[in-house]
């Protein structure tokens, strides 16, 4: 999954390899959207967990009600500016259709795992990455970044078992 190099929002090239062994939160992100306030969830759970090896990644997509469209710049300014995002922000991608990403391709997969395929249905899907590579889990976009259960599931990943 973390074989392919992406842009970032500064259009700087990113090798997704530099990621590996660490707890990934993948989330496709949207600007003008009902659920964008959940950037400043996003950017809590980065600074809660980060030190502990949490990595979010977002992916703007204009896929659902063209709700990103503004330019990787504009992307950018917006994040930064209404709600202090520090977490690695990639440049805008498709997460669905012909033109998917390699990356959600894979998230996506029945292939890659058979417990959470299928297309991404809005903007704000979470995919939580284990140190190992495996998908563990998937939440919707209505499952807010301070949820009991997604706190819960990144929790169980950043803590080495016994």
């Amino acid at each position: 999954m973390l074989q392919d190099k992406m842009k970032s929002l500064t259009g700087q090239e990113v090798d997704l390899r530099q990621y590996q062994g660490k707890v990934l939160l993948i989330v496709n992100v949207a600007s003008a959207c009902g659920y964008t306030p959940q950037y400043k969830g996003l950017q809590a759970l980065y600074n809660q967990y980060g030190a502990s090896g949490l990595m979010v990644l977002g992916f703007p997509c204009n896929q659902f009600g063209h709700q990103e469209p503004g330019t990787s710049e504009q992307i950018a300014q917006f994040c930064q500016k209404n709600y202090g995002v520090t977490f690695d922000m990639f440049d805008k991608v498709d997460v669905n259709g012909r033109n998917q990403c390699e990356l959600y391709r894979h998230l996506t997969s029945p292939d890659a795992h058979a417990k959470y395929p299928g297309p991404i249905q809005w903007n704000f899907e979470k995919f939580l990455i284990a140190r190992d590579g495996t998908v563990v889990a998937r939440f919707s976009s209505s499952v807010a970044p301070e949820s009991k259960s997604l706190m819960e599931a990144i929790e169980r990943e950043i803590t080495p078992s016994a």
